[in-house]
């Protein structure tokens, strides 16, 4: 499937922006599901690009604004071409920047594991749990199970939670969106032993223009390799030709498209026009 996307991010501010230094991880990058055909960013100042320890192409720029010009508003633009090939299970590129798969073992704020997840699990799907006890690599439809019973215990349900909600406390509520859900699924994993990493990224579906700006997540199958599967909870399947990658990495904060600070500018309003479409081959 070949698409455009454009992702226009804009910022409104009630008095003038003095200064901002802003860190963009908005350049998606070909591998084994999707081939970048082209990309550009679009920013009020000079971009400086450099890889993460993900192997993310991150840039960042600062904008220094005179009083005198007034600067009530900041825009960021990424648009560009990809052609995805709805490839789910992948070994990473070999790179010896990137962190090895245990490194997603660890606990982060955001997506931290619990041992009351490891006992939901062992009771929902108790042959993943015993494989992983007996050291065996996890079976697809094992995580598929355990994919679509994360879906049940956290109904998607827009406005129920913030970007600071932890994977326990939309465990404990039971709702969420993408994010939680993704949040979930990784704590869950890492729970019982699983290394597992969040992904941020862009779905495309004509009927569900809301998730065009999608989470999901992307589970271990063998570490020796580097092997992995891509799993989208929210619509319980795993990652095919709809799904664009944009950033992996340990939770949401290690994958924020824009992460930024500023000096001046009052009050901020953060507005995201996001369109992606589909394109003739």
């Amino acid at each position: 499937m070949k698409l455009h996307i454009r992702h226009t991010t804009r910022y409104r501010y009630s008095l003038p922006l003095r200064h901002t230094v802003q860190t963009l991880r908005l350049w998606p990058l070909s591998h084994a599901g999707q081939t970048v055909e082209s990309w550009a960013l679009q920013v009020p100042g000079t971009l400086c690009a450099q890889p993460d320890m993900e192997g993310h192409r991150v840039h960042a720029f600062s904008c220094l604004a005179r009083p005198e010009q007034g600067l009530m508003e900041l825009c960021i633009i990424a648009q560009g071409r990809i052609v995805t090939h709805g490839v789910a299970e992948f070994c990473d590129a070999p790179d010896a920047r990137l962190p090895p798969p245990a490194c997603y073992l660890r606990a982060t704020p955001l997506a931290e594991p619990h041992p009351r997840m490891a006992l939901w699990a062992l009771q929902v799907v108790p042959a993943l749990v015993a494989s992983r006890s007996r050291g065996e690599p996890p079976a697809l439809t094992d995580l598929l199970a355990l994919t679509r019973a994360v879906a049940d215990k956290v109904r998607y349900r827009p406005g129920s939670t913030s970007v600071e909600t932890t994977a326990l406390e939309a465990f404990d509520w039971e709702l969420g969106v993408c994010q939680d859900q993704a949040h979930v699924m990784v704590a869950v994993c890492r729970s019982i032993g699983l290394p597992a990493r969040y992904v941020s990224g862009y779905f495309y579906a004509a009927d569900e223009p809301e998730l065009a700006s999608h989470a999901w997540v992307e589970v271990c199958l063998d570490s020796a390799t580097h092997r992995w599967l891509g799993l989208d909870v929210t619509h319980r399947c795993v990652v095919d030709e709809r799904h664009v990658r944009l950033a992996a990495g340990s939770d949401y904060a290690a994958c924020l498209p824009i992460r930024g600070q500023r000096r001046g500018g009052g009050e901020e309003r953060m507005d995201v026009d996001l369109r992606i479409s589909e394109l003739a081959p």
